[in-house]
């Protein structure tokens, strides 16, 4: 584990194993935390980094930057500051998103792009009364029921000791990242820009993830992506299904994007000889 002041930010990471570079990338409130399964099964093929983003994780709570272009930013600026040009990145929610920024921003740097269970690009849409009682419960801190109403939302089982570790995550990140991440999410509308997204892009969703319809339109609208929906799993995809996220990830970056057109193409390659 390490720490690098970027853009005026001391940051966490840690990287593991040799080879391609992967960037890991958590989402709203999350951690590094949430990629240990993926990253222990990737590790002895792939040049595996996670980082905490400002005001998360083990980074420093900062009094601004709370913003998608600024996560973007950081994220380069860390692969910058170990001296790698090209890489893949993988991030989960709100990191995902930020991965659209970055494909966007910084086309040249990615080799591929990761969508896991992506911020919709169309803005995070949920009732005001619901992020009223969520944010009330955070600020009180009440964890242990936090961890009742999580398992119970989880779609695979989960031990109240693993939950537990997650709820002091979320609970432990800064105010301001809280509270302005969420405004972000909220706010922040690429839209169908992202049909200008050429980067090799794998989206994966859950099918018991809140976010999949949203999930299912930003696929339709990036021009170079393949898709991996996993059942009974909801919104956190790599630490409720490690083996098989690390199975999938590990696919794609082996063999790219692999669609009906990209086959029929292959097709007519060979029948046009």
């Amino acid at each position: 584990m390490a720490r690098a002041t970027i853009n005026g930010a001391d940051l966490y990471y840690d990287e593991q194993g040799s080879g391609e570079p992967l960037l890991f990338h958590h989402g709203y409130t999350g951690s590094h935390d949430e990629w240990e399964g993926t990253v222990e099964r990737l590790k002895d093929k792939y040049r595996c980094i996670v980082m905490d983003c400002r005001g998360a994780g083990d980074s420093e709570h900062t009094a601004d930057g709370y913003t998608i272009k600024q996560y973007a930013a950081d994220a380069v600026g860390l692969i910058d500051h170990l001296g790698i040009d090209a890489f893949t990145y993988i991030g989960h929610s709100m990191g995902g998103i930020t991965g659209m920024q970055l494909a966007m921003d910084y086309p040249n740097r990615l080799d591929r792009l990761v969508l896991v269970a992506p911020a919709p690009a169309d803005g995070v849409s949920a009732p005001p009364e619901y992020q009223e009682r969520a944010r009330k419960l955070h600020m009180d801190g009440a964890r242990e029921q936090m961890i009742r109403e999580a398992i119970l939302m989880n779609a695979r089982d989960i031990t109240e000791e693993r939950m537990g570790r997650n709820v002091d995550r979320g609970l432990s990140v800064s105010d301001e990242h809280y509270d302005r991440s969420w405004e972000e999410l909220e706010n922040f509308r690429p839209g169908d820009g992202i049909s200008d997204i050429h980067t090799p892009t794998l989206m994966v969703s859950g099918a018991a993830d809140a976010l999949l319809q949203a999930n299912l339109k930003d696929y339709e609208r990036l021009p170079n992506a393949t898709l991996h929906v996993f059942s009974r799993v909801g919104h956190s995809i790599a630490r409720d299904v490690p083996e098989e996220f690390a199975a999938v990830l590990d696919d794609f970056l082996t063999n790219g994007v692999v669609t009906a057109q990209t086959q029929m193409a292959k097709l007519m390659a060979v029948v046009s000889l």
